[in-house]
């Protein structure tokens, strides 16, 4: 249990999968740099440690031994110098590269068959369809009590009326908020967009496969900040069709 619970949520958005993809990139070049720079700490430790005896009885002992440690090659090394400065820097670079290739995958918006408009409230979510005409679907979506929720439902996140999005569909999701600053979170869909009041902040989504996806306001809203659960449902395109003829009757 505890090992599923300390990773990443399964993705089911291409960007959730780019950023676990560099998340295990990055934790390489850190791992490496971590060992080395144990290496070289444990290493000037036990030669400045042992090597030379530090408990002496003498001041001239002391003057002496200090006066070992100041030697040019180890108080000055041109060429250790510019190792260490050239090597981090390309280990930069190295990680440079994809970050912003993922960053601005992060912030394009492919030509959207679908817009999502959430709207943040003290302390429930609203969603509207707006895309088709002469109709708008909105509706209000707030968390299930514990004392309602059905067996084996997971309780903080199961909502009353859950939005429906398509399958292998680009999407595009405008967050604003009507009081305070609320976030529109689901970690399995790597979208973490900041509601504002009176601004529109936008996302895209593309999701692969069919479920629910779980997430939560991620800003401090309030004294209900933790009950403003999110539950987004994938469906094929037939299904959402279904739901939306539903929805428009």
């Amino acid at each position: 249990m505890f090992f599923t619970e300390s990773f990443f949520q399964d993705p089911a958005t291409p960007i959730m999968e780019g950023i676990i993809d560099f998340h295990n990139y990055v934790m390489f070049y850190l791992v490496l740099i971590l060992l080395f720079v144990l290496y070289a700490f444990f290493s000037i430790l036990i030669d400045f440690s042992f090597k030379y005896n530090f408990f002496l009885n003498t001041k001239q002992d002391l003057t002496h031994r200090f006066n070992i440690f100041k030697t040019r090659t180890v108080s000055h090394a041109a060429t250790l110098e510019f190792i260490w400065t050239v090597i981090p820097s390309v280990v930069l670079a190295f990680i440079a590269v994809p970050s912003f290739l993922l960053l601005y995958s992060m912030d394009e918006v492919i030509d959207p068959a679908l817009t999502l408009k959430t709207i943040g409230h003290q302390w429930y979510w609203s969603y509207e369809y707006s895309d088709y005409e002469n109709t708008s679907i909105n509706f209000d979506s707030y968390m299930v009590p514990t004392a309602e929720l059905p067996q084996g439902h997971f309780r903080l996140l199961e909502v009353d009326n859950s939005p429906v999005v398509p399958t292998n569909t680009h999407i595009r999701l405008i967050v604003t908020a009507a009081d305070v600053l609320h976030s529109w979170a689901v970690p399995s869909l790597g979208v973490k967009v900041d509601a504002v009041p009176g601004r529109l902040n936008q996302s895209s989504m593309f999701i692969k496969r069919q479920g629910v996806y779980y997430g939560q306001c991620s800003e401090l809203c309030g004294v209900n900040h933790g009950f403003m659960s999110i539950a987004v449902k994938a469906v094929e395109l037939p299904i959402y069709l279904e739901w939306l003829a539903q929805k428009r009757a």
